[in-house]
């Protein structure tokens, strides 16, 4: 026999490897090599980082939905960063938020004709529609029961009668709001525009009345709000 060169000596030793790797247990079975280490140590990096968001995530939504404490009034910049927009939850520990008001919602569009005159579209009631899509449906979502209610609160807290951004959180809860609007509107209607405007009309939800005691004759006020035109882009901002 010949001399076994240095390929050769490596490629033995990688076959032993090989059968070492797949030797039989002492209950018969045989075992597969594993995953190459790269692709092995990928795999528990990608499982160690999504194990710490999620910690990170249920910690943050604990601290923002717990009553106020040293360490989410130490954090709260860092926990608003997270939990808006998308994260955020209409309620907290101990201290149920029951709504006072019902908002209804609606949007109508502009557009400039051939001749250059403004065409204002008709109110399109958006309320209405997530009602209408909650209603007998075992398993409303998220997205139909809380998107369009907690972005105009939100934008209301914020902003108050001000129509103005005046803090860069402002101008994207604005921003949110107005792609909402657009993107069902959108979705309305055929054909492009260029601006939305917002009405919201709030009516007070009246208080449980004690049998025997008077209705008030007073009927509740309404108050019904205009939000400035809109521009629509392309890019959403």
């Amino acid at each position: 026999m010949g001399r076994t060169g240095p390929g050769q000596v490596l490629g033995g030793a990688e076959s032993v490897n090989e059968m070492e790797s797949s030797r039989p247990r002492a209950d018969g079975t045989i075992t597969a090599p594993g995953p190459p280490r790269p692709l092995a140590a990928a795999l528990a990096m990608a499982v160690a980082l999504c194990l710490a968001t999620s910690v990170v995530h249920v910690l943050l939504v604990f601290l923002y939905v717990a009553p106020p404490n040293q360490m989410s009034q130490y954090y709260s910049r860092q926990i608003d960063a997270w939990i808006y927009p998308l994260f955020e939850q209409n309620w907290r520990l101990f201290a149920p938020d029951p709504e006072s008001v019902t908002r209804q919602i609606s949007v109508r569009t502009t557009r400039t004709s051939p001749d250059g005159t403004a065409q204002i579209g008709e109110w399109f009631d958006l309320t209405a529609v997530d009602a209408s899509d909650v209603e007998h449906n075992i398993f409303p979502s998220h997205t139909t029961q809380n998107m369009l209610r907690r972005a105009w609160t939100s934008y209301l807290e914020l902003q108050g009668t001000d129509d103005n951004p005046h803090s860069a959180r402002a101008l994207m809860l604005q921003k949110y709001l107005r792609n909402i609007a657009v993107e069902r509107a959108a979705a309305h209607q055929s054909g492009t525009f260029e601006a939305v405007q917002l009405r919201v009309i709030t009516r007070p939800i009246a208080a449980p009345t004690t049998p025997g005691a008077p209705h008030p004759t007073t009927p509740a006020a309404v108050d019904t709000r205009y939000l400035p035109w809109w521009k629509v882009t392309p890019n959403g901002n």
